[in-house]
């Protein structure tokens, strides 16, 4: 089943909260995430430089962390950072998504891509959102978190921020909630993985992580 990109958002068994975005595509496979000092990028491997061309939506600051480490924000395209800077701004998560997703609206491709959104943020009790906004309508939610469980929207198929897609999650830290989203649980049947990346919380902060896909 190809649902296109995906995010989520967690809480390991030990109750620490985890953010994730996985790449998937059909038509520009050939990217990568590249790690910097609290953002990942997504942008296309060498020698396909020529497809942001061909569609400027496919890179892209998928992940920040803001507010001295506190808080993560995951998303498929450049709503990123919009949301990030607002929220490192003082606005609450749900504001940052509601304004910046309003104001940019669903991609405007072939596809009517919906811009997906995950944020993981520390402060007081600890608290996950999901949004999206569609060609039809716009979703954002804190998400009942609970230690173990993960809930998830994508652009397609299931593109509604809903409690009845989640399921069980058994990662610890950032690197294994990317191998979780590439390939496990409800995610192995989930076609065309390309990329992921991962925020996990820690004592201090968030660990960022990625994994590419290795062509077969």
């Amino acid at each position: 089943m190809y649902i296109g990109r995906i995010v989520s958002i967690a809480l390991t068994a030990d109750n620490r909260l985890c953010a994730m975005y996985r790449v998937s595509s059909r038509s520009f496979p050939n990217r990568m995430a590249v790690e910097k000092e609290n953002q990942v990028s997504i942008v296309p491997k060498p020698g396909h430089e020529g497809d942001v061309h061909k569609n400027p939506y496919i890179a892209y600051n998928c992940a920040r962390i803001v507010c001295d480490g506190q808080v993560a924000v995951l998303t498929n395209g450049s709503q990123t950072d919009p949301i990030a800077e607002k929220i490192a701004s003082g606005m609450t998560p749900r504001d940052a998504l509601i304004l910046s997703l309003m104001a940019l609206d669903y991609e405007k491709d072939s596809y009517n891509t919906p811009r997906i959104c995950s944020v993981a943020d520390k402060r007081d009790d600890g608290a996950g959102w999901l949004a999206i906004v569609r060609h039809d309508g716009l979703d954002v939610r804190q998400m009942p978190l609970a230690p173990g469980k993960f809930f998830y929207v994508a652009t397609y198929e299931e593109n509604t921020v809903s409690e009845s897609y989640s399921g069980s999650f058994d990662a610890a830290t950032a690197a294994e909630a990317c191998d979780f989203i590439l390939g496990k649980g409800v995610f192995a049947e989930r076609e065309k993985p390309v990329t992921a990346v991962a925020a996990a919380a820690t004592d201090t902060g968030f660990d960022l992580a990625s994994k590419d896909i290795t062509p077969q």
